[in-house]
């Protein structure tokens, strides 16, 4: 492999997804050699933990179909990897298969403690959501609809958790059709605990109205660190109960706008209490709209309505803007794979998020697809050696000086944070940019 890799670069590579490169530094800085090695349990001399880096950068291009036929090679993308080759399907496939759930849940966790000290979650608001894939798995499974309109098609759900603030993921659990949403909410839970570390009330989970179950609040209430917010299902009943509460109860906070909160008991469940926030909307008794939500502590409802809670919304907008990287089709039912596949693809959201933040707009607006074609392939340059340190040369690049002012010089700027700027699996090499 060092053979081949020294011949690519004796030979020099020029090509338009040389813009790839620049997710190198990114990966210095947090530490994804180290977790691919460890989650591959091979030394970083072996193939194996290149084959991992392989897949990140798939997903990074937001790339499928058959690696063969998708022109990735001779273009300098096996470079990137430290291999001479493009992996095959069939490598990738056996990587994936030996390397079971626990250990990539286990490559979430160092993942994510390495993010929340690097700042990356405010640990504050997590959204929790189902994002159900769609499967091309040709083994009988149940179906979904997301309406009476369609016809029922084949999901893979995919649970992810989401720092509110920062909207950035911090885990997700994959699903089968043995599995509730209440049993995948308190798994992921258990792993967004041992991420975040967080203090007792510190922390608010909003969730949808499929999480609104007595097992769920049980299990939070009594076995996790975190706070629940669910809303309740507008249904007569619900509806008749909030139509009794006198209107005095209520308290206005502003026109068109009154709350009041209330200790709440399920059936069949002891202990609690649990809170219900209730809301009225209008101004006038006969076009009142009422709605509550429940929560398993009692906080200001005021904020928890109006400020908290609407932003569960931003984990929709990460699913549009994101998925493209790995998370919008499932093409197998084996649970190792597909847990592997998409937590590369969580280390790639990862990396490519640091690069949108040191490039600032309008890099950080664009969403995944357009990032990956217009930056990571859309760049054209070329890649040669010089002396320990390997030169990529990027020519009429948009926005060059504000790429300059952060590539130029690369193996000093790492130095100086106190980061070893050889690249472990590019065999010891540095690495700079020129802008022309």
């Amino acid at each position: 492999m060092e053979r081949g890799v020294r011949q690519l670069l004796a030979d020099k590579i020029s090509g338009n997804m040389v813009g790839l490169w620049l997710l190198i530094p990114e990966h210095l800085r947090l530490g994804t050699w180290d977790l691919l090695c460890g989650w591959s349990g091979q030394p970083g001399q072996r193939v194996e933990p290149r084959l991992a880096l392989q897949l990140i950068h798939e997903a990074a291009l937001c790339s499928t179909g058959l690696r063969q036929q998708r022109s990735l090679s001779q273009r300098g993308f096996e470079l990137a990897n430290g291999l001479p080759f493009v992996a095959s399907d069939v490598a990738i496939h056996s990587l994936l298969a030996e390397h079971t759930v626990a250990e990539s849940r286990r490559l979430q966790i160092a993942l994510g403690q390495i993010r929340r000290t690097s700042g990356d979650f405010a640990g504050k608001l997590l959204a929790i959501d189902p994002h159900r894939t769609r499967s091309y798995s040709k083994r009988q499974m149940r179906r979904y609809r997301d309406d009476q309109k369609t016809r029922p098609f084949k999901v893979a759900p995919t649970f992810f958790a989401l720092d509110a603030d920062t909207h950035q993921p911090v885990c997700f659990t994959i699903a089968t059709s043995a599995r509730t949403a209440t049993m995948a909410a308190i798994d992921l839970l258990e792993q967004a605990a041992e991420i975040l570390a967080p203090q007792p009330g510190k922390t608010l989970v909003l969730a949808d109205l499929e999480h609104l179950t007595i097992d769920l609040f049980q299990h939070v209430q009594l076995h996790t660190p975190f706070d629940l917010m669910v809303p309740m299902k507008s249904e007569r009943r619900l509806w008749k109960q909030l139509r009794a509460i006198p209107s005095e109860q209520f308290t206005r906070r502003w026109a068109g706008f009154a709350t009041m909160k209330r200790p709440y008991k399920m059936a069949s469940y002891t202990a609690g209490p649990f809170f219900q926030f209730a809301q009225r909307s209008g101004e006038r008794p006969d076009a009142y709209r009422l709605g509550a939500f429940l929560s398993t502590t009692d906080r200001d409802e005021v904020e928890a309505l109006t400020l908290d809670y609407p932003q569960r919304w931003h984990v929709e907008e990460f699913f549009n803007a994101h998925q493209a990287q790995g998370w919008k089709r499932a093409g197998t039912m084996n649970l190792n794979i597909r847990y592997g596949q998409m937590t590369m693809a969580l280390i790639a959201q990862a990396v490519l998020h640091r690069l949108r933040r040191l490039l600032g707009e309008p890099y950080s607006e664009w969403d995944a697809s357009h990032f990956a074609k217009s930056l990571l392939e859309g760049l054209e340059g070329d890649i040669r050696v010089s002396d320990d340190t390997i030169v990529v040369t990027y020519y009429n690049a948009p926005n060059a000086d504000q790429l300059r002012q952060h590539y130029e010089g690369l193996p000093e700027r790492l130095e100086r944070e106190h980061i070893d700027p050889h690249i472990p699996w590019l065999y010891g090499f540095k690495l700079d940019f020129r802008f022309r």
